[in-house]
């Protein structure tokens, strides 16, 4: 029982059916299309949630009506750890559920109270959702009556804003963007969602969600907080799956999810996911090829199978070809030579090949355009740790210096943690001497490695 609610409805003087109305007024005031009874707030008073904002209206209602202002943790709606866990989970049957589970993930995660996520990702919440996605049919109509009109010159907005904090993630890390992209899908994005769109508009707006949602996704990952980018890509899976985009399907998991699985010791899955996406990407462009591809390779790597991991390495170069193609322009699914070059570092560097893993770190760091400076930093420690791999420490403080030097006003776990594994292999040279230099650079430089 939701004593909390049930006592301010009491000392705000309002019925039911009252409190019902006015939040549905509020909602049509904001395009959402709202059909609460006074059934509907028995059952809120019984314990159960509402979805998506309507918590939010009946605060607003109750705030209206005392004068003062009502907070979630007053009306009993607060959100906390039984809530958070299962937050954007799912992998909804049925397109207005997948809109509802996309704007709670996002209003959950802009709570500036801080939701409690668990800080493991489930494999099998990877799993399972790749599955779905391979043999659900494409939802048949995704048009939406209700809400505002949503048009093209709404759709290219989301485009551009994507683009845009695409860029200023590339260029500073996810620790500056990460809130300002959170806050809009949050506050723009799920209006849209939950306006009117024809079924053709509905599905170019649902692809330009899901890079979106993808981005937020990766810029999770980037602050450290891996359960919650797993709950981005499920969605962004999904709104794929809304769009009918199987190219842009292909590349979430191959680009997204696949990625999560390594730190996780689950290289099997890793592989998994690899395939679905390369099954998903049958018959489509030589870059999503390119890149399952890719993924694949990091698989095999992961399992120490290097003769599957060097059949999938070519299978992707040869792909991709000599083409100056890139999926998505510049944006979270871009991948070009700069990217499968990164890929293959990283497969070698997991194979114990340091040779084969510098020789296309370097051709990383030489396709990736200065404004990537994640991306160079990543692939100038991956360089610099392969040196250190074969013996030359001077070599690999000069890689890893460049690193640091490009790190300057980047906020990014992920190159943090690439420092810290580049100078746990300089210390395995056994010269003291260029460990002892790079580490007074590192200290003078102020960004912290300690785990």
């Amino acid at each position: 029982m939701n004593q909390r609610l049930e006592a301010l409805i009491e000392e705000a003087g309002i019925s039911h059916a009252g409190l019902a109305h006015r939040v549905n007024l509020r909602g049509r005031n904001v395009g959402l299309d709202l059909r609460y009874d006074k059934t509907s707030v028995s059952r809120w008073l019984r314990g159960q949630r509402p979805r998506g904002r309507t918590t939010t209206l009946i605060a607003e209602v109750l705030s209206e009506k005392l004068d003062r202002t009502v907070s979630l943790d007053e009306i009993g709606m607060a959100f906390g750890r039984s809530l958070a866990s299962g937050v954007g989970l799912q992998f909804a049957a049925d397109v207005p559920s997948a809109v509802e589970n996309a704007c709670e993930l996002w209003l959950s995660d802009a709570d500036p109270r801080g939701l409690l996520f668990s800080s493991t990702v489930s494999v099998s919440a990877l799993i399972g959702p790749s599955r779905d996605w391979l043999i659900w049919a494409p939802d048949a109509d995704v048009a939406r009556v209700g809400g505002c009109e949503v048009g093209a010159s709404d759709v290219e907005a989301v485009r551009a804003t994507t683009q845009a904090l695409g860029r200023l993630d590339c260029r500073f890390g996810a620790g500056h963007g990460r809130p300002i992209a959170v806050h809009y899908l949050n506050t723009f994005v799920s209006g849209l969602l939950r306006g009117s769109y024809s079924d053709g508009v509905g599905r170019t707006l649902f692809a330009e969600v899901a890079q979106l949602t993808m981005l937020a996704g990766y810029m999770a990952l980037d602050v450290d907080r891996p359960s919650l980018a797993q709950r981005y890509y499920i969605q962004a899976l999904r709104m794929t799956q809304m769009a009918g985009d199987r190219a842009l399907g292909s590349l979430v998991l191959a680009l997204g999810m696949s990625r999560l699985a390594p730190d996780l010791g689950h290289p099997r899955e890793v592989l998994q996911l690899a395939l679905v996406a390369r099954e998903g990407a049958h018959g489509l462009g030589a870059a999503t090829k390119s890149a399952c591809h890719a993924a694949e390779a990091r698989g095999y790597a992961l399992l120490g199978d290097a003769r599957s991991c060097g059949t999938a390495a070519q299978r992707a170069v040869a792909a991709l070809g000599d083409a100056e193609q890139a999926v998505r322009g510049e944006g979270i699914m871009a991948f070009d030579r700069a990217f499968l070059a990164q890929e293959l570092a990283h497969c070698y560097q997991d194979l114990n090949q340091p040779s084969e893993s510098a020789h296309w770190a370097r051709e990383a760091l030489a396709a990736h355009p200065p404004h990537r400076v994640r991306q160079r930093v990543i692939v100038s420690l991956l360089l610099a740790g392969a040196e250190a791999e074969r013996g030359n420490p001077r070599q690999a403080s000069h890689a890893a210096t460049g690193a640091l030097e490009l790190m300057t006003g980047l906020r990014s776990h992920l190159c943090v943690r690439y420092l810290r594994d580049f100078t746990r292999r300089l210390r395995t040279c056994g010269d003291a001497a260029a460990t002892e230099e790079f580490n007074a650079l590192l200290s003078d430089s102020g960004i912290p490695v300690q785990a």
